[in-house]
């Protein structure tokens, strides 16, 4: 694109000296530090990697315990219940364990999802077996005070119901729920109201003694620190950890995911629709993810993509719209999200569903290809930069078996895609069968422009709390 102005400057000649003949570029290669194992008495598999030059380690804790292995009638357990970790060990209260990690310029954060609970801590490297000694306790000796327990389940509820007011989360809540049904991956990471409601100490002290354990566990740890010393502290802070199962408790294959359903969840204040449209993916590290990661990206999954330039630049449908694979260790979706006036909901739903059987059946050109796997591939490197996601990165690899390679041939593997390969995934996952269809808006209006896409279920967004 010329500049303003550029028309009216003349061009001149470059001197002879100024021209050299430079080498093409070629991307710096992404290496992992050297990964060294270990293992506690305990049974903890412990992986180490050195790297500097800054004194900070990161070290992260995942447990094969995610919302997937919620009881039938507890949904969010694990969630509430790795929050709860922190808030006092037999040790320590709650205010003593923040007050020593703030003392020494530490962080500790926890995440879930379907297939894992995260601990993570970040640490001045001279304080890095205090906290880590801090971590054992968190896991190994949690006391789950009864006033810090009715105090989360109040947050917890609490937030359920100012969750009413957000249309995108109920969306979303109403599309998972529906897209899984009875699968361990149908219901939100935190559970529902009615769910939580019913928590009590009791319940978390089970939750944990049955699948929080050292055998379905593996510690990360990358930064400023030998990783002579980290197996040393490691069997320090976690010597003695019982409990949990032997090994992890695999969902079943998701191979159920609906189809073919219109579902219509009525919020009558809503000038909105909120939209999604889904149907089955697959699970985390298939072969097919580099040939469907590339095709999606310029789908649905870049700022310059197909859906996005079709329905918010040439049409103006929307501010955002977007694709994705979401991928688990039993199974996965491919989804659309977006939202537009509810006038325009048909219309939005039309389009997308146009776009997406463009690809579907001539997969992505080769010209288009190569600018998606360009914008990813210049990406990726980002996710290498810190300690922190040094150590998320190593963690998914093992969990997930993704194999020791992939950060090296990461890039390798994405730009070796071809035209060809996009095509069979689109094939095979771009709604072969007709999608399940999720509209959150006004159904007196939203309604009445759903007709012909197949039977509709009205339900009240209260139904989602």
């Amino acid at each position: 694109m010329a500049t303003r102005g550029a028309t009216s400057k003349k061009k001149t000649a470059p001197k002879k000296a100024a021209l050299k003949k430079t080498a093409p570029t070629t991307p710096v290669a992404l290496t992992l530090p050297t990964i060294h194992e270990s293992t506690t008495s305990s049974g903890l598999q412990v992986l180490a990697a050195e790297r500097g030059p800054l004194p900070l380690v990161a070290a992260r804790l995942v447990i094969r315990a995610g919302s997937s292995t919620d009881p039938a009638d507890k949904h969010g357990l694990a969630d509430f219940t790795a929050r709860l970790l922190r808030r006092g060990t037999a040790r320590m209260s709650a205010d003593e364990i923040d007050e020593t990690i703030e003392f020494v310029g530490a962080s500790f954060s926890v995440g879930s999802n379907e297939d894992i609970l995260s601990l993570f801590i970040t640490s001045p490297a001279e304080h890095f077996p205090a906290m880590l000694t801090m971590l054992g306790q968190m896991v190994r000796e949690p006391s789950f005070p009864e006033r810090e327990v009715d105090q989360a389940r109040e947050r917890a509820l609490a937030g359920f119901s100012n969750d009413l007011d957000d249309p995108s989360v109920v969306a979303d809540r109403a599309f998972t729920r529906a897209l899984w049904g009875d699968h361990p991956y149908g219901h939100d990471v935190g559970g529902s109201a009615a769910h939580v409601r019913t928590f009590t100490r009791d319940d978390l002290v089970r939750f944990h003694r049955e699948r929080v354990g050292p055998k379905v566990a593996l510690l990360t740890v990358v930064g400023a620190v030998s990783p002579e010393l980290v197996a040393q502290e490691a069997e320090k802070a976690f010597a003695g950890w019982e409990g949990g199962p032997e090994a992890p408790l695999a969902p079943p294959l998701g191979d159920n995911v609906a189809t073919g359903r219109i579902l219509l969840v009525d919020k009558p204040d809503q000038t909105q629709s909120q939209v999604r449209i889904g149907g089955p993916g697959m699970r985390t590290g298939h072969p097919d993810y580099f040939a469907a990661t590339a095709m999606n990206i310029a789908l649905g999954g870049g700022f310059t993509s197909r859906l996005m330039n079709e329905i918010r630049v040439e049409r103006g449908l929307t501010y955002g719209i977007s694709s994705y694979f979401d991928s688990m260790n039993a199974g996965g979706v491919f989804g659309i999200t977006t939202f537009t006036k509810t006038e325009k909901t048909r219309e939005i739903i039309d389009v997308s569903l146009a776009e997406v059987a463009k690809v579907r059946e001539g997969g992505i050109p080769a010209a288009e290809l190569k600018k998606a796997q360009r914008y990813l591939a210049g990406l990726y490197p980002l996710r290498t930069e810190t300690n922190e996601s040094v150590a998320a990165v190593i963690s998914d690899i093992r969990v997930h078996g993704l194999g020791d390679d992939w950060v090296e041939k990461f890039r390798e593997r994405l730009l070796a895609v071809k035209p060809k390969q996009t095509v069979e995934a689109a094939a095979k996952y771009l709604f072969p069968k007709p999608p399940l269809v999720v509209v959150l808006g006004r159904a007196s209006e939203v309604k009445p422009l759903l007709k012909g896409l197949g039977t509709v279920t009205v339900v009240p967004a209260s139904d989602y709390e």
